[in-house]
């Protein structure tokens, strides 16, 4: 009589793991930069680093420019002392143009058409064409990166940061409409500076992304002691989004790199912050796709294993590292209501998240003990942020 049990208990076991479908994820950096404007090396020097460091796509957000033209770079006293010549010709060998005249010597770089022909591949390697469009108001930076960009958006002047970002959004969403292909903006480091608050994300039309994590030293992910963290922006921006009927503010990490010659904390480093998107094919459309539909979590070193959702549950597990501890924390925004509220706080490797009758959108964040190797803040620890989901 035994038996039957056991097999009952088989099957039910085996249906169980079958709820949870098959998740192809592809980790890159939408934020990155190179000598086509303020970055310490060349375009292919980075993106080969991206490549052979286990990253599936790179965008090259250079400021107000799409690599498209021809420009011949003077190599700077810094550049010799960091021998990027002589790294750039070892790995590239005559694919390097130079030329010396009276004023130094020059090197070409190569355009995004160029670098994407030598260095993508179909099957394991994408390079996505991006641009950050860097403007301000009065002082106050205001950065928004468009990822697959195809025409040049020029930066806007307006009366308020607000009316900056908002210009930028609408050139955007036209440039979409009129090419008909995928493509987003993303609001970069609203701290930096502090020149994008709370109330001017509020008001935006059709933003989708924000950087909730970004790897550059001076960008202040945490705020200050007048001014908010970026994870509590987040959550009071979809508040508002969410009763007003806007689609919920999805959050990236990025790297924001700019140094690639020396590792400090100091400096905007390489492999800091990350998004990892489900998606089995891997193609720009595929990519945006699933990020627009919020199937992506985003990290600053903890890789998650599973991220599943249903009518009933959010469910997440981690793919641990020997000796780390977790913390998974439910985090929602539910009815009555005028904060998100801590749901559910677990030490665990994995933990599932049930959804209650007042829930209205549901997100997650996970902890862990992992020091960062190379932070961008002391005493930094890995961590990764699950998308908010709205209950129905």
């Amino acid at each position: 009589m035994k038996k039957p049990i056991l097999l009952f208990i088989l099957i039910s076991f085996i249906s169980c793991k079958q709820e949870f479908p098959k998740q192809y994820w592809q980790k890159g950096n939408l934020h990155t930069h190179s000598f086509w404007s303020d970055g310490d090396d060349f375009p292919e020097m980075i993106i080969k680093w991206y490549k052979n460091n286990d990253y599936q796509f790179i965008a090259l957000s250079d400021h107000n420019t799409m690599a498209s033209r021809d420009y011949w770079y003077k190599l700077k006293e810094k550049d010799n002392q960091n021998k990027v010549l002589e790294k750039y010709q070892k790995s590239l060998g005559d694919w390097v143009e130079t030329k010396i005249d009276s004023n130094g010597m020059f090197v070409r770089l190569k355009t995004f058409k160029e670098y994407q022909s030598k260095l993508e591949d179909p099957n394991s390697f994408l390079i996505i064409q991006s641009e950050e469009v860097t403007s301000s108001f009065e002082n106050k930076p205001v950065h928004i990166n468009v990822t697959n960009i195809k025409e040049k958006i020029e930066p806007f002047k307006g009366n308020s940061v607000y009316e900056v970002m908002q210009q930028t959004l609408d050139e955007v969403h036209a440039q979409r409409k009129k090419l008909d292909i995928p493509m987003f903006a993303h609001i970069n480091h609203p701290n930096f500076g502090y020149g994008i608050n709370v109330e001017d994300l509020k008001k935006l039309n059709g933003e989708r992304f924000f950087e909730l994590y970004n790897g550059h030293p001076k960008v202040n992910n945490e705020g200050d002691d007048m001014n908010m963290d970026l994870e509590t922006m987040w959550d009071l921006i979809n508040i508002s989004y969410y009763n007003d009927n806007k689609p919920l503010l999805l959050g990236i990490a990025t790297d924001d790199s700019h140094n690639y010659h020396v590792k400090s904390k100091a400096n905007s480093n390489t492999g800091r912050g990350w998004v990892m998107v489900n998606s089995q094919k891997l193609d720009t459309e595929s990519l945006i796709n699933a990020m627009e539909a919020g199937d992506f979590y985003s990290s600053s070193g903890v890789i998650l294993k599973q991220v599943f959702q249903n009518k009933e549950k959010l469910f997440i597990e981690v793919e641990p590292k020997e000796g780390i501890d977790y913390e998974i924390i439910f985090m929602g925004y539910r009815k009555g209501s005028y904060n998100i509220e801590v749901l559910k706080r677990v030490k665990d490797n994995s933990s599932s998240y049930t959804f209650q009758e007042d829930d209205l959108f549901v997100r997650a964040k996970i902890n862990s003990t992992d020091l960062k190797e190379n932070p961008p803040r002391l005493g930094e620890t890995k961590q990764a942020w699950v998308q908010p989901v709205i209950v129905k």
